[in-house]
């Protein structure tokens, strides 16, 4: 556990992809196999169920702390975590246990079948011989809410290094159908057991923002442009009478999806397909707030079924008869993707389509009106590129429609967790709805060091209320808001839901007077 602490520690107190990677081979270097499976089931998300309710754990802790419950909330307010107030007001350990983190999570996997007074004895007994950060990690594990603070592409590219791999080679080992108590690290990254699973999907190929002008890319007749649809980035495998449908998150989402499932498995023949799903009615894509009610269900009504049909838009053809395609041209293959989906469309699979172009000169308008499509823009793809693992610049580029904006005030603010733990980082906006504030969106990102300190100092002297970590403020800050789409929502009291909100700039010429009222914001929907 301890070498875990420590990498963990090293993650959350950098935000540079260098050192987080050396903190990861460091661990790497030092832990046992067993642990560093562990590793790699927490990060993939293959972590156990909370085992303890978080009433129960606060309660514990404040009674072998000897605090009371209003020091206690205001120490979490302060804090911003849960597990980690934890950690902070227990007493200093007896002594230090030397377990590993696979044996730790051995024991909290056998909390399930303990009772109430066998668990409690457990955790106070495992809090009274770990140090503050192993506490830390401990009541996350024992939460269920643990997460690993490096993005995948740093890690994988870590474990490639270090181990000699190629990153697209681990990649497919870590979304693998995988589970540490039946496998062997070292096998693991190695790949022996990639051939075992017919689920095995692919790396996903990825673009990179366009940041030049269109006829430096060359001719226009050695691109491919295609709407950027706003769904779900997925990849559709048959193999051997099976279908599995992946996202771009590494989820396995076949039965969220049953209706592309049932109409792949009348498909003859083995293929990877990367596509886009939507939702769409008569062959309208609709927004992806619609899509977002399909998702996370166990089982997927008729009535859900009918009332939004999903469709899959294909982009790409991966892999044809058990041979992998990635390495032939753009060309080739998608020529091979529209034989594959000539004689079968439906209603369900789609090919995406390309958009004629005789000029540069004529994507721009093309651009501007894919909003009207429900499109988030144009993607530009290089006719004789590889299907690459992540990004490479240069063969693939997605050209954005501008955000949508608007002006709102900062009405709460909460601490962050890791290095901006001493900081509110996050924020919560509104709009004017006649001679009142409704909020209209929550943002994490957009602002420097230096204002996030700034906003800081102004909730610190300016917060009205608290409740738990968060503080109502003084609506006098306000910010300009970019997003990608806006779409009616019963769920918000505002009544509009907004897709990926962030925080564009500090309008520091404005005053709560100038904010945007919710009546102008609906009028954006189209």
């Amino acid at each position: 556990m301890k070498e875990f602490a420590t990498m963990i520690s090293a993650l959350d107190s950098t935000n540079k992809t260098g050192l987080k990677q050396e903190a990861v081979i460091k661990f790497l270097d030092t832990a046992p196999d067993e642990d560093k499976l562990w590793f790699l089931a927490l990060f993939t998300g293959k972590r156990p169920r909370r085992k303890v309710s978080t009433a129960l754990l606060k309660e514990w802790a404040m009674e072998i702390s000897g605090i009371p419950e209003w020091l206690f909330r205001e120490s979490y307010a302060s804090v911003g975590d849960l597990g980690e107030t934890i950690s902070l007001i227990l007493p200093e350990p007896e002594a230090l246990n030397t377990q590993s983190l696979a044996q730790w999570m051995q024991e909290i996997s056998q909390l399930d079948t303990q009772t109430e007074e066998e668990k409690k004895r457990f955790v106070i007994d495992s809090w009274q011989h770990l140090a503050h950060m192993e506490r830390f990690i401990f009541n996350k594990l024992l939460g269920g809410s643990f997460r690993v603070g490096i993005a995948a592409k740093g890690l994988i590219n870590a474990i490639a290094g270090y181990y000699q791999q190629e990153p697209n080679a681990v990649a497919h080992t870590l979304m693998g159908n995988w589970q540490q108590d039946e496998v062997s690290f070292d096998a693991l990254i190695r790949g022996e057991y990639i051939q075992s699973h017919r689920s095995r999907p692919y790396p996903f190929c990825l673009a990179y923002a366009l940041d030049k002008d269109l006829p430096e890319l060359g001719e226009v007749s050695d691109w491919q442009a295609e709407y950027k649809w706003d769904g779900i980035r997925a990849q559709l495998i048959k193999r051997e009478g099976e279908v599995f449908i992946w996202s771009r998150g590494e989820e396995l989402i076949t039965d969220q999806f049953p209706e592309i499932r049932d109409a792949l498995l009348q498909w003859a023949g083995n293929f990877v397909i990367d596509g886009e799903l939507l939702v769409s009615r008569d062959n309208v894509v609709q927004d992806f707030s619609d899509l977002q009610k399909r998702l996370n269900r166990k089982t997927i009504s008729r009535k859900m079924l009918e009332e939004l049909p999903v469709v899959l838009y294909a982009y790409d053809l991966l892999e044809w008869e058990l041979e992998d395609w990635r390495e032939k041209p753009l060309s080739e293959r998608r020529l091979k993707l529209e034989e594959l989906i000539a004689s079968r469309e439906g209603e369900h699979i789609k090919l995406s389509a390309i958009i004629a172009l005789e000029s540069w000169t004529e994507l721009p308008a093309l651009r501007e009106q894919a909003r009207d499509r429900n499109s988030e823009g144009i993607m530009l793809k290089h006719k004789y590129s590889p299907y690459h693992s992540g990004r490479k610049r240069g063969d693939w580029w997605k050209w954005k429609v501008e955000p949508l904006t608007l002006d709102a005030v900062l009405i709460y603010a909460q601490k962050g967790s890791g290095r901006r733990s001493g900081y509110y980082t996050d924020y919560t906006f509104a709009v004017r709805s006649g001679e009142e504030l409704v909020t209209i969106a929550k943002a994490y990102s957009g602002l420097t060091d230096k204002e996030i300190q700034e906003v800081s100092r102004f909730v610190n002297s300016h917060a009205l209320e608290k409740f738990g970590p968060v503080r109502t403020v003084k609506p006098e800050l306000v910010f300009e808001l970019a997003f990608e789409g806006i779409s009616l929502s019963s769920r918000h009291k505002s009544g509009v839901a907004l897709r990926f909100p962030r925080i564009l700039r500090w309008r520091r010429d404005k005053t709560v007077k100038d904010i945007d009222d919710i009546e102008n914001i609906k009028k954006l929907i189209g």
